[in-house]
């Protein structure tokens, strides 16, 4: 196996075999994805094939869009209408992230056994990202099927660690 790159990051993630219960956790995987696709969203993706967001400043736009799902959020615990997660047998601390890999604290993988997890990311809201991934050791899992959207942000969440591990190798911190 070729050296895997990957970065200290503070995470957690929560995970099963994927044979002990497969059809509810696919079920989950893809409610969790459509959850992503809230009507606000998708008005944005009409609006902007349209061309109708052309004369709008996007970072504004992205930020009334993020406070808009942080409302329906904060909305749906006053109602008791939080989702509700398929209970998972493990939960154990990530020390180390890559693009398509993660490295967990503790020896708890089978090797080359799949499994279905979620990982936390503590994006501007906290993003619940649903992975099923692969052992590669005791401790080393590779991503095999993640939503596409979430797989952007993994990564722009990788990166970003990254650059500021960086800033604080050189002190710049």
């Amino acid at each position: 196996m070729s050296e895997v790159h990957l970065i200290e990051v503070p995470l957690d993630v929560e995970f099963d075999s994927a044979e002990v219960d497969p059809q509810n956790f696919e079920r989950e995987y893809d409610t969790i994805g459509e959850s992503d696709d809230d009507a606000i969203g998708q008005w944005l993706r009409v609006a902007k094939a349209k061309g109708e967001t052309s004369d709008s400043d996007p970072v504004v736009l992205h930020l009334i869009v993020e406070l808009y799902r942080k409302i329906d959020r904060l909305e749906q615990i006053i109602t008791n209408n939080v989702p509700q997660y398929f209970p998972l047998a493990q939960k154990v601390a990530i020390s180390r992230i890559g693009f398509e890999h993660f490295e967990i604290s503790e020896p708890l993988f089978q090797e080359s056994k799949q499994y279905y997890g979620r990982i936390v990311l503590p994006l501007q809201n906290k993003k619940v990202v649903p992975v099923y991934f692969e052992a590669q050791s005791t401790t080393l899992a590779k991503i095999v099927k993640v939503h596409s959207r979430d797989e952007k942000e993994w990564g722009a969440y990788m990166r970003a660690k990254e650059r500021m591990q960086i800033r604080q190798l050189k002190g710049n911190v």
